[in-house]
């Protein structure tokens, strides 16, 4: 009898010994599952079901204390704070309300010290006979009271949100990245992303769905396009690019680093910003100095989220199937392997990294 307490113990106090910060990862899982796991021990210490959820929690994020986080549910018309070590959910905001109906998709995101989730919201008027499309925008919640502050019209197609590391704007990656005041919503300038380098690349196409960049502060995207030089029917004259914004500098690149041969669904910068890995059917490293690929491995199937251990040494993989794996970040070698709770699916989802400590 003694030893049925012990899974419950272990969860509800998984963070509670004083040790020194360790990194550990949420996992969002169909359909209604956030997963917490202890990275340097490879296992899951608390698995937590959000109500109301389905089909998955989307966009996950760890405050910086790592003691709660947030995550978008119910097709992303609803976000959610939950306490990491009770697995409470402590609020619940649901962005629809009669006669709109309001999507966030992938553009959450909560500003460094903690205190506002900026959310970015596509707004639709339910009338009775006929929908109407409103203006997009971007609303920013009080993480205490979870009451809504303000909000502000921001240009379309924004998919992923990142605040910069002083928290004085926010980054909007849509057809351009959208620089603007993180109180006002002024746009301060737009960087060029589909527009980038005519006379040499066809229109990027860029892959931006995943947030990724707590370990580097580096948004990092894959992006694919097409030397206008070469002939179509030369396979080399396709080419594989990666976007990356420095949250901290505030410079965004974009570079060339390999011909196109696989596709990538998302990158991961290391926190010395000096590599980047990619990840889909193979994983591959490349270095950032240099714009050029290091080395790359097959995958035993396709994982689409990848994440970097605060130290470097680890590169993670989730999303798509029920488990997580880590390489080791120089030789790209299986490290080892995290099954989630029954072999639940993160499908699109965001892995998050966090460290915490005492």
């Amino acid at each position: 009898m003694r030893m049925s307490f012990l899974p419950l113990l272990a969860s509800a106090a998984f963070l509670a010994s004083p040790v020194l910060a360790k990194d550990f990862i949420l996992a969002p899982a169909r359909p209604d599952k956030l997963i917490v796991v202890d990275a340097e021990e490879m296992k899951v210490v608390n698995t937590i079901t959000v109500q109301d959820a389905g089909p998955t929690p989307m966009v996950p994020i760890v405050a910086p204390d790592g003691k709660f986080a947030y995550s978008t549910v119910n097709k992303t018309e609803s976000f959610v704070k939950i306490d990491l070590d009770s697995g409470e959910a402590v609020a619940r905001v649901d962005l629809s309300s009669d006669g709109e109906r309001v999507k966030s998709l992938f553009g959450f995101a909560l500003s460094p010290d903690g205190g506002t989730l900026a959310v970015y919201e596509s707004p639709v008027k339910m009338e009775l006979t006929h929908f109407e499309v409103q203006p997009t925008r971007i609303a920013l919640y009080d993480t205490e009271t979870m009451e809504r502050k303000s909000s502000f019209e921001a240009p379309r197609q924004i998919t992923i949100l990142a605040y910069s590391t002083d928290g004085t704007r926010i980054y909007g990656l849509g057809r351009s990245m959208h620089v603007m005041d993180a109180v006002s919503g002024e746009l301060i300038e737009d960087l060029p992303i589909q527009s980038w380098q005519p006379e040499t690349y066809s229109q990027p196409d860029v892959l931006a769905v995943w947030s990724q960049h707590e370990s580097s502060d580096v948004l990092s995207v894959p992006f694919y396009t097409a030397l206008t030089a070469k002939d179509p029917a030369d396979p080399e004259a396709y080419r594989t690019g990666m976007l990356t914004m420095d949250l901290d500098s505030g410079e965004m690149d974009m570079r060339e680093v390999r011909i196109m041969d696989v596709f990538y669904f998302s990158t991961a910068v290391s926190p010395d910003k000096t590599r980047a890995f990619g990840a889909y059917n193979v994983l591959e490293s490349f270095d950032l100095q240099e714009d050029k690929s290091i080395k790359r491995v097959p995958l035993p199937h396709s994982y689409y989220s990848v994440n970097v251990s605060t130290d470097g040494d680890t590169v993670w993989l989730g999303g798509a199937l029920g488990d997580l794996a880590a390489y080791d970040s120089e030789t790209l070698e299986k490290k080892g392997q995290v099954d989630l709770p029954g072999n639940a699916s993160m499908s699109l989802a965001s892995v998050r990294l966090f460290s915490r400590g005492d």
